[in-house]
């Protein structure tokens, strides 16, 4: 083994590490905010403004100490001053205020897991703008992705749902908006980089769910046990998250990367077991294991 090969293998057991340990910090941010909104009375509505608000101008302030002045570049080009725009108000905003709307309809390990179909939506997004028809591979992960989809949705009886209509339908959406929310900024993160985007996306999206949904005239009760909750979906599920993953990815890949990153799922129905109480059947988890099973066979097709 060379050194270049001797000095990799720590580089790569910690990039495991930090990708595997941002997906868990996702996922138990999940079940935190299902703990504030199904125990504490909080509403998608308030919850999800403030935590875009707080964490884009920790993320930004950041950012400001490390590189100064230069995250206001991105607006100094127009059309990537519109696309961080767009970024803010149609896919940060809409990923996190949907996928937290599954969750108080449902529980997180359900909503996580439906958000998850995301990837599937992109490769046929891809497929259409491009002409291209999908691999083998890929069509079996869109099948099993419905197969999933369904099993969760009817526990195998096509007669009724499992679940609430509001939850298929704001998990469906939240996939949706995972899959806006993944390829829209592509080109302003190989320009100006992941954290800098990242930021500027939250804040846009804070203020305009601020100016939307106004949370500061709704009555909510703030105790320790709401501003602690809070506390850790913004610093350990929003920031230490998304740090650590992309310090990993920088050691392990984005192929790699995302595979570790797969865990959110898991955790987030581990930890709804563990620490909310939600049972989980036999279709249940037959659907989670269909739909996260996308994952894999997506990294395991040719790069689009």
């Amino acid at each position: 083994m060379t050194e270049l090969e001797m000095t990799s293998v720590p580089n790569l057991k910690r990039g495991c590490l930090l990708t595997l340990f941002g997906g868990i910090l996702w996922g138990l941010s999940g079940t935190c905010g299902q703990y504030l909104m199904q125990n504490k009375g909080l509403t998608s509505d308030w919850l999800i403004p403030i935590r875009l608000l707080l964490a884009g101008i920790i993320l930004l302030t950041v950012c400001l100490i490390k590189d100064g002045k230069k995250i206001f570049d991105i607006f100094k080009v127009p059309k990537d001053g519109v696309d961080v725009m767009v970024f803010g108000m149609l896919g940060m905003s809409m990923c996190q205020y949907t996928y937290f709307t599954a969750i108080s309809q449902s529980n997180a390990g359900t909503a996580t897991v439906l958000q998850y179909i995301g990837p599937v939506l992109i490769v046929l997004y891809v497929s259409l703008r491009t002409g291209k028809i999908p691999e083998k591979i890929e069509v079996f992960a869109v099948l099993l992705a419905v197969v999933g989809t369904v099993l969760l949705a009817t526990h195998g009886n096509l007669r009724s749902l499992a679940i609430s209509h509001q939850a298929l339908f704001w998990g469906l959406c939240s996939a949706v908006a995972l899959a806006v929310y993944t390829v829209h900024p592509v080109p302003l993160l190989a320009k100006y980089g992941s954290m800098v985007v990242t930021g500027w996306g939250m804040l846009i999206g804070g203020i305009l769910l601020c100016l939307f949904f106004r949370p500061w005239t709704m009555e909510v009760k703030v105790d320790g046990a709401v501003i602690g909750g809070l506390g850790f979906i913004i610093l350990f599920g929003t920031i230490i998250a998304f740090v650590a993953y992309l310090e990993g990815v920088k050691w392990v890949g984005p192929k790699r990367g995302s595979l570790f990153a797969s865990v959110e799922p898991v955790s987030a129905t581990v930890f709804s077991a563990l620490l909310l109480k939600v049972g989980f059947g036999p279709m249940d988890l037959m659907g989670f294991a269909c739909i996260i099973s996308t994952i894999f066979l997506l990294t395991m097709g040719k790069k689009r």
